[in-house]
């Protein structure tokens, strides 16, 4: 009983009120909605790149993968790459994956079963990302992982729950959920700052980031022309949400809205200036399990609960779901503090059944470390692909996103992701040797496999592949507003050098 006072006596100094309950309902209405949505991007944007990334004549195949590694593994195999794809992955295999993922977005939308739909979406997207290798290894996608996993225990229980008959929020997944956005908004900040990075430091950061982002979009061309004293100030209002705002989401309603208005604001911002995905969304709609019921009242229209129903009554959790929800936290907590102590205090020892621990659930990407921009880049290098018949006239392969024709504006394409445009920019960074998915692509082109080439803006060899394939590299950057008033250009480059030789599947 003194704990039960205790606990309660938390939960209203921190915002949850008297019956800590019944007062997240709509938060949790509009969440589950929101995610549902994000799910559906998600799929859908895999579903049309899904072939050509790792489907049998893709960049990266994952049956040629996971058989590959069968002979190695027994039964543990399935804890080392969850996937289900073990069964089958062929085309079919991973278009259906995508199909049902998005249908069971939809369904959660519409409120159908959100239980068994969150254990589908997890499980599925789960399985693509295990085997999606260098296209599924982003932020982006392990967070929406993780927050798709504490959803499932966050999930009303029923098949059609409606809000007047939800079964109430457990509270303690509810804090999970407010300590993940407080260490992702943290851990984004501190990296930079722990980082070593002279431009995080003396704020000249955003000096480069526009133009050396991953896909910029028009915007960000304008941004990049502020004056200096701007790019300064708006680092500042960075470092500020990233690093003391987070701190208020434990606190009362107030507190918390001004955290949540912080937050909200910088993503969109960052939405409205480069392409993201659905990074930014997937941010914003964490922050709605921040509000409690009477925020949403007086935001929400008067007729909403009309629509969804009266959430003044919710059904007691039974004692069982209540039991895994507190295995859950428990595990969850000993897994993501110490990530969070080593993200914000390297040198501090963690102690080894800690790591164990960690290391056992790694392979289900569903509790991280959080960190984009760690090092800002300071130059944009481009790779641009050509092909050739003889050797000696070469045309090049645009391809829809990133920058190439120095004329072409920068695109919006978020949320929906072009994977292979992402990884072109990782690509820069490196060298050919070191990124075998790249020798892998240029392998296709020389094949002529249509599943790649559909991923592409042109392809400049339409009749047959080229005999020969190449890969050069420039330096990019922005014109200055009297270079694009003269040439019309968004950028500018230099002289290119040898990213990868000629290269040919026939001989002479």
């Amino acid at each position: 009983m003194a704990f039960d006072w205790h606990f309660t006596a938390l939960l209203q100094w921190i915002g949850m009120g008297a019956v800590p309950q019944s007062e997240y309902l709509i938060a949790r209405w509009l969440f589950l909605r929101v995610l549902g949505i994000i799910y559906l991007i998600a799929f859908i944007s895999l579903w049309v790149q899904v072939k050509g990334l790792m489907g049998g004549g893709g960049i990266l195949p994952a049956r040629e993968y996971l058989d590959a590694l069968r002979p190695h593994y027994g039964p543990e195999r399935y804890s080392i790459i969850p996937t289900v794809f073990w069964f089958g992955a062929s085309d079919v295999a991973l278009q259906l994956a995508c199909g049902l993922g998005a249908l069971a977005a939809v369904l959660l939308v519409l409120g159908i079963a959100p239980l068994p739909c969150l254990v589908v979406l997890w499980v599925l997207y789960l399985s693509l990302t295990s085997v999606g290798r260098d296209f599924l290894s982003f932020q982006w996608d392990v967070l929406l992982l993780e927050v798709g996993f504490l959803a499932i225990f966050l999930a009303p229980l029923g098949f059609l729950p409606g809000l007047a008959q939800e079964t109430a929020v457990p509270p303690l997944i509810l804090l999970l959920f407010w300590w993940l956005l407080f260490r992702f908004m943290f851990e984004s900040g501190i990296v930079k700052l722990l980082s070593g990075d002279s431009s995080w430091k003396d704020l000249s950061a955003l000096d480069y980031h526009y133009f050396t982002q991953p896909l910029p979009v028009w915007t960000s061309w304008y941004m990049h022309h502020l004056p200096a004293w701007f790019q300064r100030l708006s680092t500042l209002f960075m470092y500020a949400v990233e690093l003391l705002l987070p701190f208020l989401l434990f606190t009362v309603r107030p507190l918390k809205l001004v955290a949540v208005a912080g937050i909200a604001l910088l993503n969109l911002l960052i939405f409205a200036t480069g392409n993201y995905t659905f990074f930014n969304l997937l941010t914003v709609t964490l922050c709605i399990l921040a509000l409690d019921d009477g925020v949403w009242f007086a935001l929400l229209p008067q007729g909403f609960l009309n629509v969804v129903g009266d959430a003044a009554a919710p059904a007691p959790l039974p004692p069982w779901w209540l039991g895994a929800c507190a295995l859950v936290a428990l595990l969850y907590l000993c897994v993501s503090v110490p990530q969070f102590l080593r993200t914000a205090l390297p040198s501090m020892p963690m102690p080894r059944v800690l790591l164990a621990l960690e290391s056992a659930v790694q392979p289900l990407r569903s509790i991280n470390r959080y960190g984009l921009f760690r090092v800002m880049t300071k130059t944009r290098m481009e790779i641009v692909v050509e092909g050739s018949d003889d050797g000696v006239t070469w045309r090049a392969y645009e391809f829809r996103h990133k920058p190439g024709d120095l004329a072409r504006r920068p695109d919006f394409v978020e949320p929906h992701q072009p994977r292979l445009d992402w990884q072109m920019w990782f690509a820069a960074l490196g060298n050919f040797h070191s990124e075998p998915w790249f020798q892998a692509f240029l392998i296709r082109l020389l094949e002529g496999s249509p599943d790649v080439l559909a991923l592409l803006g042109n392809n400049p060899f339409p009749d047959s592949p080229p005999r020969y394939v190449r890969a050069l590299i420039y330096e990019y950057g922005f014109t200055s507003a009297a270079e694009r008033k003269q040439t019309g250009h968004w950028w500018h480059r230099g002289e290119p050098r040898i990213y990868a030789p000629p290269l040919s599947l026939r001989g002479g």
